[in-house]
């Protein structure tokens, strides 16, 4: 029996994206990044010159703002389109201004309830793969099957440089480094739904592995426990050298 709902949590560039996205297709599931939706309602704050500091004005934005996740419209490398009220802000979400200003904003308590809300609807329905940062503690407690995606910061900051460099962006790997930094510390410190792994969650350190050899990983870990109450499992630290 597979797990109906799969939680992939991690900090920012841990390759939880790829990975749930190379898994869902591979089981046929819904993918879903809620992290993406953060990103959307920062991306829009700072487009019409909303204050990030303005909580209660982000709050309404989140609130206000109709998120829409078709598969992609154009063949330019992207896993999804992503329209915000009708406006394709696909690749505007990957910023560097969004960077640097989304994990301010997805730990505003208003911003949180209004996108967990969605991602708890969604997720319910089953046959989904959710990737984000509280998902397997806060959104879906319930979920099937918990994981942990990390990396090192070195690692997460060279992945995202690269990521930007093919992308034409003209970037420091310091200055992505200590984006990266900045962004963990406030991920995990934050007081609603801050950045930790669950107690039941399978913790993967993908640093220096392959994404191929990871997520034959994930697949080796749905099999094997697929007979196995997975409400029952505690968790574990693999090694995936």
């Amino acid at each position: 029996m597979l797990p109906s709902i799969i939680a992939i949590d991690g900090p920012a560039a841990s390759g939880k994206s790829t990975i749930g996205a190379l898994l869902a297709e591979k089981l046929g599931y819904v993918y879903f990044d809620t992290g993406v939706m953060y990103r959307v309602v920062t991306c829009v704050a700072l487009q019409r010159d909303i204050s990030i500091a303005d909580e209660r004005a982000v709050t309404q934005l989140a609130e206000q703002t109709k998120i829409d996740f078709l598969p992609p419209a154009i063949n330019d490398g992207r896993q999804f389109t992503i329209l915000a009220d009708g406006r394709d802000i696909t690749w505007d979400i990957r910023s560097r201004a969004v960077d640097g200003n989304v994990s301010p904003v997805s730990a505003y308590a208003g911003v949180r309830r209004a996108m967990s809300a969605q991602q708890r609807r969604i997720g319910l329905q089953g046959r989904v793969v959710m990737v984000g940062r509280d998902i397997g503690t806060v959104v879906l407690p319930e979920a099937d099957l918990k994981i942990y995606l990390d990396a090192t910061e070195h690692e997460r900051a060279q992945r995202r440089f690269l990521e930007r460099v093919a992308r034409g962006e003209q970037v420091e790997f310091d200055a992505v480094l200590r984006d990266i930094k900045r962004r963990d510390e406030i991920d995990s410190s934050r007081s609603v739904a801050p950045l930790k792994q669950a107690d039941d969650a399978i913790y993967l350190d993908s640093t220096g592995v392959d994404i191929s050899h990871v997520l034959e990983r994930v697949m080796d870990i749905i099999e094997e426990r697929a007979s196995r109450p997975f409400h029952n499992l505690q968790s574990e630290i693999i090694n995936l050298k």
